[in-house]
């Protein structure tokens, strides 16, 4: 995709429906492959409490809450977090703009996936990483994962937005299974902890 994040986003939108969107992940299992790669990472760290930020369609915050951990969806579209809230109408699901993410819990993992910081408007990036960073319980964990490609934040950008938001880096992937980050990647799945 050329253009802006934003601008990559309304055509991505454009191009597929939430519930199309939805679609793709029964069609993976169907296949037997498995589409919680994302809830299966960040249940490996233990926590009781998750917020899923740009949780979409809710896929990984309603597979946490079935594996019985404490979830809260966040999400900007309309649409998205409407299917979200269809599907799972007991889950807490809130409409908002990360940077702007102000909730009176602290969780013990903040999970970005699925591209969710290059979606975010560019001026706006270091903001909702430090809102999601604020909202982590001490020693929680901000995992996100997102495509590495040009005009999209570096992870030298991410780091830096982290190391001011207070989260140091943990460890980092090629992907959602823990597969070897090597610096030709094109994604990364980065673990940052709050001390």
């Amino acid at each position: 995709m050329t253009g802006s994040p934003a601008e990559n986003w309304g055509r991505w939108r454009r191009q597929i429906s939430p519930t199309d969107y939805d679609e793709r992940w029964r069609r993976m299992e169907a296949t037997g492959a498995n589409p919680h790669g994302e809830a299966d990472l960040v249940f490996s760290y233990g926590p009781r409490s998750v917020l899923d930020g740009g949780c979409g369609t809710g896929r990984v915050a309603i597979e946490l809450a079935r594996r019985g951990l404490d979830v809260v969806g966040i999400d900007l579209d309309p649409d998205m977090i409407g299917l979200a809230r269809a599907k799972a109408p007991r889950l807490p699901w809130v409409q908002t703009d990360l940077s702007e993410l102000e909730l009176p819990a602290r969780f013990d993992a903040v999970v970005l996936a699925g591209n969710v910081i290059p979606f975010v408007a560019r001026d706006r990036r270091a903001a909702a990483v430090i809102a999601c960073a604020r909202h982590l319980a001490p020693g929680g964990r901000l995992i996100a994962g997102f495509q590495l490609q040009e005009g999209w934040p570096t992870l030298a950008d991410y780091d830096r937005w982290c190391e001011t938001a207070g989260v140091t880096l943990e460890a980092r992937y090629a992907t959602w299974d823990r597969d070897p980050f090597t610096d030709t990647g094109s994604y990364a799945v980065s673990v940052h902890r709050r001390s």
